[in-house]
């Protein structure tokens, strides 16, 4: 599998599903099982972001993807930034 944005080769852990449903519905497959067109972005917010900007990933699944799609691949990929640095100091202000 690649990322669709920047087109390296990772494990599938290491990558986000976006899947064209059957019924023409775009979102993230978190499961990796929903049936459909799928494709793959890095867990990261620049891959998510740049998948949108260059439209890679609506040429990827075929149709376009609306905002409320791309606002949740890039919250997911956010969330997964998030749980991938390591604890350091908070500083509380």
């Amino acid at each position: 599998r690649s990322c669709v944005a920047c087109r390296q080769v990772r494990s599938k852990g290491e990558l986000l599903r976006m899947v064209r449903t059957p019924l023409g519905e775009v979102r993230v497959d978190e499961t990796g099982k929903v049936a459909g067109r799928g494709a793959h972005v890095c867990r990261n917010e620049r891959c998510s972001e740049g998948a949108g900007k260059q439209k890679r990933l609506v040429r990827a699944l075929g149709m376009a993807i609306g905002p409320e799609v791309a606002e949740e691949l890039s919250s997911q990929a956010a969330a997964a930034a998030g749980r991938a640095k390591p604890e350091g100091k908070a500083s509380d202000k």
